[in-house]
């Protein structure tokens, strides 16, 4: 980074007085929240880790020095706001999927072409009207074939046999005023997401396998140790007249993740 552009001591000053202002407001929110989704608590959260990622960065633009602080990502979404009793609802879908078998994949949609001689490729990009025999040498053209011939449903309980890995995936739920006019937003399907009317949403990616997995990993580790001191002879039932698992003295329940 240039000398020109560096921050001065000043601003590092006031990014740190933004983060301690941030960390009042921040208190006096969760003091005062009035349920699990406050959206004041949201707030004061998303301008507490805004502030701080400021500073460390002039802090470390200044001079070469870090916060011990890491700051979240934004994965979760805002407090909902729309109507209590939705009548009307978007479904909104993302699937993202990796092309691994091409060849699998343009044999499938040249398949589908033969049987079906009179399939309109007219909005299949790279394909003009019965120009079928670009499907099979085409990825573009066979994608367009194959999504075209199927539903989103059945390419993902299907993805495998079209040469595609599954990536992550996502849906959401949202409440709408009314049901749109037919045609009205189709110009720009995706632009009005809006995160605070999502009544539910489901989530899936690889992240959360392998989160999974180093679970299970532990528990295996720790029933090897318990089964290598069973073995040795050595494993302790503790005092038969002390608490059970279930007494006051047990541990508190462990608790789960949701999303």
């Amino acid at each position: 980074m240039s000398d020109a552009a560096q921050p001065t001591a000043a601003e590092v000053r006031a990014a740190a007085e933004a983060v301690k202002a941030a960390l009042d407001r921040h208190l006096e929110a969760v003091e005062r929240r009035s349920g699990e989704d406050d959206p004041a608590v949201y707030a004061a959260f998303n301008e507490l880790a805004a502030t701080a990622e400021a500073y460390d960065e002039l802090l470390y633009d200044a001079y070469d020095e870090v916060t011990p602080f890491e700051i979240p990502g934004d994965d979760t979404l805002p407090a909902y706001a729309g109507p209590e009793e939705p009548s009307a609802l978007s479904v909104l879908i993302r699937r993202d999927y990796a092309v691994v078998e091409p060849q699998r994949l343009l044999a499938q949609a040249q398949r589908v072409a033969d049987l079906d001689p009179d399939a309109d490729t007219d909005t299949v990009p790279g394909t003009s009207g019965g120009a079928l025999g670009l499907v099979g040498s085409s990825v573009h053209a066979a994608l367009g074939v194959l999504f075209g011939e199927y539903e989103p449903d059945e390419i993902a309980s299907r993805h495998k046999e079209f040469g595609l890995e599954e990536g992550d995936s996502t849906l959401w739920v949202a409440a709408a005023d009314e049901p749109a006019e037919p045609g009205e937003w189709l110009s720009a399907p995706f632009d009005q997401a809006d995160p605070q009317r999502v009544v539910c949403r489901f989530d899936v990616s690889a992240v959360f396998d392998e989160e999974l997995d180093l679970d299970d990993e532990a528990l295996d580790d720790e029933s090897l140790e318990d089964e290598s001191l069973e073995d040795e002879g050595l494993e302790d039932d503790g005092p038969a007249d002390g608490p059970d698992a279930a007494g006051d003295d047990a541990g508190p329940p462990g608790r789960g993740r949701g999303r």
